[in-house]
């Protein structure tokens, strides 16, 4: 247990070194966008919001998982992805959410749209995520417990497809899916491709960081009930 917890945080780490190089080359190498855009220096945080954006999806994955795992085996180690899901989709989807609202601070001069259906559907996958954190901290650990909040999280990743669709189905002022190409048109460059990858990529290095020292915690924190209920 002690050396995974380690592997986490050397991860973490890692992933934090190459996240502050993302930003520096954002800021100082990243080429300038042309085109249609009210603010184009500002575009410069997408570094960061659109990577954080994507590995945000991976928390529901593993609340999906855990979810069907608790509920047809009753596993605990779904349990634990259940939990170790729901937190980081609220780091993540919180995350995504400020830096997001930066950008369309200087871009569309509001924070937020409140008719744009990707904003919306992404900001009730936050807010289920915050809901089953709280209520975790909140309710006692039981049978019941799990199957009402596994069945929430089931819930939340139902809404993951149509919020990454939701630019297909109704696009208002969401950008839909990046296509890079060296237009004037677009204003992109394969460089923003490469930038973008590296920040993905650094985000999801401290994503895997993060999930193996919160799930050794929860770990040990079910063990010490375990023993806690002995002495009972």
């Amino acid at each position: 247990m002690a050396d995974t917890n380690s592997i986490g945080k050397i991860l973490i780490i890692i992933g934090l070194l190459f996240i502050f190089l993302t930003a520096l080359l954002g800021l100082f190498w990243a080429p300038t966008v042309t085109g249609s855009w009210t603010a184009p220096e500002a575009y410069r945080i997408l570094y960061w919001h659109v990577p954080i954006a994507w590995v945000s999806i991976l928390s529901y994955i593993f609340l999906f998982i855990g979810a069907i795992s608790w509920y047809s085996k009753r596993k605990e180690w779904g349990w634990k992805l259940v939990v170790v899901g729901s937190e980081l989709a609220l780091i993540f989807g919180l995350a995504a959410i400020i830096s997001g609202t930066i950008w369309a601070s200087a871009e569309w001069g509001v924070p937020w749209d409140w008719s744009d259906l990707r904003l919306n559907t992404f900001a009730l996958l936050t807010t289920v995520s915050l809901f089953l954190v709280l209520a975790r901290e909140s309710q006692p650990d039981g049978i019941d417990t799990r199957d009402t909040l596994s069945a929430i999280g089931l819930f939340g990743f139902v809404l993951v497809p149509i919020t990454l669709i939701a630019t297909t189905w109704y696009q208002n002022r969401h950008p839909g899916i990046i296509i890079p190409q060296n237009t004037e048109e677009s204003g992109l460059s394969f460089e923003i491709l490469q930038l973008m990858m590296i920040g993905t990529v650094s985000f999801i290095i401290l994503f895997v960081g993060l999930s193996i020292v919160s799930y050794s915690v929860i770990s040990l924190e079910s063990e010490l009930q375990n023993e806690q209920l002995k002495f009972d």
